[in-house]
Formats: C-alpha cells, sequence, structure tokens
C-alpha cells in the first residue's frame, strides 16, 4: 500500500450491534479497533469463523473497552497467534481479565450443558458442543496489554499516532483518535467507540472533537430518545413500589459492567431518601462484583460528583438491604425467600449467567416484573422479552410470558439519537466520511437521515466485510 494511505475493513458490529472490529492497514502497519463477540442469535457462527486477517501479522489491537461486544473474542485471537500489543486505558486493562474469564467460565459451562442435553435429546446442535475459548485462553490475554492514559499522544511508528479520549460509555471507555500522515497533511480518523450520554452518574462526559477528516461513528440507539433522566429514579419507585404491593419480584437482566454499578447507585439514592419500601436487594453476580471494587480503584476516572460522594463516606454503590451474592448455593437461596426482593443478575441480554434461573422462576408470575435497563440484541432471550413473545424458551423449557415487562432506556450507556447529533455538531466542519456501526440496519438510516437533515452532511452505512481506502477522496 502506498505511503500516505489507509485501508478500513468492517468485520463486525455492521448493520447490527455487536462483533465490533476493524481492520485498518496504513504506514507498514496491521492493527484492529477492537475484536468483539457477535452476540445475536443470527450472527453467532461468526465467531467460529476463521479471522479474515492473519493474528500473528497483527502489530496492535485498539480496546475501546471491556464489553464483550467490543473485548470477547480476544482469547480466541491470542490463541490464535497474536503477538503484538493490546493498547487500552487502565481502567480496561483491570476490567478485561475479569470479563473474559467470566465469558470463559460461561463458554465453558454452556458447552458442557448443551453437550449433555443433546446426547439425552439424540440430537447435535448448530454449533460445536466445545468452548468457543477457554479459562485457559482468557488468562492468556492480560500479558500482552498496555494501557495508555487519556489524551496521551503515542506514535505507533513514524507516521501514525494514537490518542484516547474518555467516551463517557463505561468507565475507561476510550474513542480512539488516529492521525495519520496522509499524501499531503497529517489526516484524523476518529474511531468513537460506544458513546456516553451526557450528566449520567459515575462516569464523564463524552469528549467532543472540532475536527476530523474521517469518523467511525456507533448508532445503536440512532432513531430513538432515552427517557428524561430527571424522571428514572421516578419510574424505578412507581414500578419497584407497585411489584412490592402485589407481592412479586423485581428481576433486572444486569449487565455486570457498568449498568450494575449504575442500578446501585439510583437504588442507594433512593434509599437514603426513604422512597423505596423495605425490601431486600440480591446483587447476585460474583462478577459484577468484583467489576465494583475495580471501580473503587479507579475515583479518579469518574464524573466529580462520584467522586465527591465517596469522599465524603457517602458509598454510592452500597446500602442497607443489598446483598451480594456468590456462590451458586446462595443464588438458589432467593427463590426460597418469602415475599418480595429485588433481584440483579447477568447476563444483560438473557444469553446466559444466573439471570435464566431467575427468569424461569418469575417470568409466569403476573405479580413479578422484568425490568430491562439496556439494549437486547437481535435474536437474543431479552429481545424476545420485550418483543411481547407469548412463551420464551429457558434452558430448554418453554415459560408462558406472565410477568410485566418494563424497559427503561435511559439508564443505557449508550447516546441517543440527539446525543449523537449533538456530538457531531461540535465539529466546524463535514468529515470526508461518516461511517455509521454498531446499529442495526434501520437505526443507522433513521440517523443518517437526522444527520442529513440537520447537518447537510453524507454518511454511510458499510456492510460486513466491505473495505474502504481512505485517501482524502472516500
Amino acid at each position: 500500500m502506498a505511503l500516505g494511505k489507509m485501508r478500513i475493513k468492517f468485520l463486525g458490529a455492521d448493520r447490527q450491534v455487536t462483533g465490533s472490529c476493524h481492520y485498518l492497514e496504513t504506514n507498514g502497519l496491521r492493527l484492529i479497533v477492537d475484536c468483539g463477540l457477535f452476540q445475536e442469535r443470527e450472527y453467532l457462527s461468526r465467531n467460529w469463523e476463521p479471522f479474515v486477517f492473519d493474528p500473528a501479522g497483527l502489530d496492535f489491537v485498539l480496546l475501546t473497552h471491556a464489553h464483550l461486544d467490543h473485548s470477547g473474542l480476544l482469547p480466541k485471537l491470542v490463541r490464535e497467534g497474536f503477538q503484538g500489543r493490546i493498547l487500552a486505558t487502565a481502567v480496561t486493562k483491570a476490567l478485561l481479565p475479569v470479563v473474559l474469564q467470566d465469558s470463559a467460565h460461561l463458554q465453558e459451562e454452556d458447552a458442557a450443558f448443551k453437550k449433555k442435553r443433546h446426547a439425552r435429546e439424540g440430537r447435535r446442535g448448530p454449533y460445536p458442543e466445545v468452548p468457543l475459548y477457554t479459562v485457559e485462553d482468557a488468562l492468556a490475554v492480560p500479558s500482552f496489554v498496555q494501557d495508555v492514559p487519556y489524551r496521551s499522544r503515542l506514535d505507533l511508528n513514524d507516521r501514525l499516532s494514537l490518542t484516547f479520549h474518555d467516551a463517557g460509555h463505561i468507565l475507561g471507555s476510550a474513542m480512539a483518535e488516529l492521525r495519520f500522515k496522509g499524501a499531503t497533511a497529517e489526516e484524523r480518523l476518529i474511531f468513537s467507540g460506544d458513546v456516553g450520554q451526557w450528566d449520567k452518574p459515575i462516569v464523564r462526559n463524552p469528549s467532543v472533537f472540532d475536527r476530523a477528516d474521517y469518523i467511525v461513528l456507533e448508532s445503536t440507539y440512532g432513531d430513538s430518545r432515552h427517557h428524561d433522566p430527571k424522571h428514572l429514579e421516578d419510574i424505578l419507585c412507581d414500578v419497584i413500589g407497585q411489584t412490592v404491593q402485589e407481592g412479586g419480584n423485581v428481576v433486572v437482566p444486569t449487565f455486570a459492567l457498568e449498568r450494575a454499578q449504575e442500578m446501585l447507585f439510583h437504588l442507594s439514592r433512593l434509599t437514603a431518601a426513604q422512597r423505596l419500601p423495605h425490601v431486600t436487594t440480591f446483587l447476585d453476580s460474583p462478577m459484577a462484583a468484583q467489576v465494583t471494587e475495580i471501580f473503587e480503584r479507579y475515583l479518579d476516572f469518574m464524573d466529580l460528583q462520584t467522586q465527591a460522594l465517596f469522599r465524603s463516606g457517602h458509598h454510592p454503590f452500597r446500602f442497607p438491604g443489598l446483598h451480594l451474592v456468590q456462590t451458586v448455593e446462595e443464588s438458589k437461596t432467593i427463590n426460597s425467600i418469602k415475599g418480595s426482593c429485588i433481584i440483579l443478575a447477568g447476563s444483560g441480554m438473557c444469553t446466559g449467567g444466573r439471570i435464566k434461573h431467575h427468569l424461569a422462576r418469575n417470568i409466569s408470575r403476573p405479580e413479578s416484573v422484568i425490568v430491562f435497563v439496556g439494549y437486547q440484541a437481535r435474536g437474543t432471550l431479552g429481545r424476545q422479552i420485550i418483543e411481547g413473545q407469548p412463551t420464551v424458551r429457558i434452558h430448554g423449557q418453554y415459560y408462558p410470558v406472565r410477568a410485566k415487562v418494563v424497559q427503561i432506556q435511559g439508564l443505557s450507556a449508550h447516546a441517543d439519537q440527539q446525543d449523537l447529533l449533538r456530538w457531531l455538531r461540535y465539529l466546524r466542519a463535514e468529515p470526508r466520511a461518516i461511517f455509521l456501526t454498531h446499529g442495526d440496519q434501520d437505526k443507522a438510516e433513521a440517523l443518517a437521515g437526522l444527520v442529513a437533515k440537520e447537518l447537510g452532511w453524507r454518511t454511510r452505512i458499510p456492510s460486513y466485510l466491505e473495505e474502504v481506502e481512505l485517501n482524502g477522496t472516500t
């Protein structure tokens, strides 16, 4: 490839949400931005396919954050020969072992469970009855990770540099700004990663830019607006209060990373203000407990308000009535409790983990409520529930959905349509190209229409495996 040119290949989260991965070649370097796990049912087979590049030939992985749809194939990448460096923020470096080892445990457990069930049923499933990767594979990843501070320019070679900026999505999340020497001048390519909302607790506001030549921008909520954050706690109060009054349980599928901590933050505030009935809350996720402890070690990455809470002695993740559940035996005892309780458990999209057991116990109870506080990818159990499927399959059995279902979008760690437009408005001029990724096609198309209408700018929605050369004329 000629000096001054960059080639980008879109390898995931293209016209869908998960599996984020972008392959770049420029000025003698080969790198990828993120290496995520596909989680939509219709794309799961991609996790098993060989990488379209040679892992041993990569120089760098630029990791925007630790969520599995951005990091979840790193154990496979390392196992298949990667020997370069994984660049991430210090918080992401600390979180990554917890996230990947938990994923590997689930991969191993799921493979063993399916093998046993398929043998009992005398059939084979669509995927191999072996784990995608093992705990041993996951343990090999951290030795390749190098932490990079925010706003610190790192030269990857003499013609390409990287700067991470706070994305405001989860603690330690980053936007990746790449500066490369073009044919006549330095050019800037910005990967937004997952953009956060403004004025959210715990995390800082997303970084903004006044100039970019090329942008790869997420579009997860490109067609919708979140609930007004001022009303989030009112909604939680109403849902919890009514459910306790009716004698049901509040079951919250919770992402262990960020969403669990944000839920604890709001429940802590509501408890301190005496706005909730006396009810026990279970955080049934050893991983979420580990993540919370890591958050507490990185106060400097939090917003100023949350730092002030810690330093004043008002712990924002602890409150009376909260129980951190560790063992499987402790998890099982939750089902024998008389009366109502709040259960926060993973996984956030109901694709595995302890939440499935709690759903099996509660989804057919009209007095209980399932509260969704995060995005549910197509084909996942969570999406089936929020779309109103009358029955759902959990652990090989079908259950009628009689519980109430509530979706609170304002708790999302993603920017909504107006936030994404606000982020773009900080640019002083139209970029040469804006690529919309990390969103279902209808979401990306809605955002593209809004950008054209409000800013008069063109956008592109790349397809899976599409390749583009950035040379100033894109």
